[in-house]
């Protein structure tokens, strides 16, 4: 159960990502740099959820 939950969290940073990158090509045709700092926040919370989801996986395929 605590595997999937990774997998879960890698499936929920890989949309956030791609919704990042969604607001990047906004960004690049409007210009708007509230838009701009919501994209890079985004992907900020995008790694850091892959990167949680990684370790936690790692973690429980150590303990077994």
């Amino acid at each position: 159960m605590k595997k999937n939950q990774g997998v879960f969290g890698l499936i929920s940073a890989a949309s956030a990502g791609a919704s990042a990158f969604s607001s990047l090509r906004t960004v690049k045709k409007t210009g708007d740099k509230l838009t701009l700092a919501n994209a890079i926040a985004s992907l900020l919370v995008a790694v850091t959820g892959a990167l949680l989801a990684v370790r936690s996986m790692r973690e429980k395929g150590l303990e077994k």
